[in-house]
C-alpha cells in the first residue's frame, strides 16, 4: 500500500513539475524577443509603465531592484526615448506607498512631475499592465522591470493585445535561489490566471486619460 501512495506521489509530483516548466518555457519562449537590454536599441514609445516594487528590504536596506527600476527609467526620459511614466505599485497602508517613493526617487533624478502619473491600485502584476490599458486607455507601452520579471509582464500584455516592449534595469542578474522559485510559481500561476480563472484587477474604476498629446 506504502509503495502504491509512494509510486502515485512521484508520478503526480512530476507530472506538476513538467506541467510548471513547460508553462514557464511557454512565457519565456514567446516573449524574450520583445525585451530590450541596451538602451540605445530601446524603440522610442510615449509612455512607460514602471512596476513598482519596495524602497527598502526586509532588513531596511536600500532594495537594488527599486534603484535599477529608477535609474533606468530616468535615464529613458532624458533620452527622449519615453514621454510619460505610469507608476503602479501597491499602497496598502499609509505607511508603504510604492508609487509615492517612486515618485520622489523620478523627481530626484530630475524627472517631471507633470510626466508621471500614479497609479495606487498596482497591487500585482496583472493588475499594473491590464488598468495601464483599461485604465488609462494605453495599448503601446515599455515596461520597465528587472529581466526576470519582464517576461510575466510582457506575457500579461500580449493576452491582452497590447503592443508592448519591455526594458530590462539589470541585465539577467542570478537570482537567489528563494527569488527563482517564487518567479518560476508566478508565471505559472499567471496562466492559470489568465486562462482558467479569468482574474481581473482588484479595482478598475473611472478611466482617466494622461497628460500626452
Amino acid at each position: 500500500m506504502l509503495k502504491k501512495i509512494a509510486k502515485y506521489t512521484v508520478i503526480i509530483v512530476g507530472a506538476l513539475s513538467v506541467l510548471v516548466l513547460g508553462l514557464n518555457f511557454w512565457i519565456i519562449s514567446s516573449t524574450s524577443s520583445h525585451i530590450y537590454y541596451n538602451i540605445t536599441e530601446v524603440p522610442s514609445k510615449k509612455v512607460a509603465l514602471l512596476l513598482g516594487t519596495s524602497k527598502r528590504t526586509v532588513k531596511g536596506g536600500t532594495n537594488k531592484y527599486f534603484k535599477e527600476r529608477i535609474d533606468a527609467t530616468a535615464e529613458l526620459y532624458h533620452r527622449g526615448v519615453i514621454d510619460h511614466v505610469i507608476v503602479s505599485g501597491d499602497n496598502n497602508t499609509v505607511y508603504y506607498n510604492e508609487p509615492k517613493d517612486m515618485l520622489n526617487a523620478l523627481m530626484a533624478l530630475g524627472v517631471s512631475q507633470a510626466d508621471i502619473t500614479l497609479d495606487f491600485a498596482g497591487f500585482r502584476t496583472l493588475d499594473s499592465v491590464v488598468r495601464s490599458k483599461l485604465i488609462f486607455g494605453q495599448d503601446e507601452l515599455i515596461i520597465i522591470t528587472q529581466d526576470f520579471h519582464c517576461y510575466r509582464a510582457l506575457f500579461i500584455a500580449d493576452y491582452y493585445g497590447m503592443d508592448a516592449v519591455a526594458f530590462s534595469a539589470d541585465n539577467k542578474d542570478q537570482l537567489p535561489l528563494s527569488l527563482a522559485i517564487r518567479e518560476i510559481l508566478a508565471r505559472t500561476n499567471t496562466v492559470l490566471d489568465l486562462y482558467v480563472f479569468n482574474k481581473a484587477p482588484k479595482f478598475l474604476g473611472e478611466k482617466e486619460k494622461l497628460p500626452i498629446d
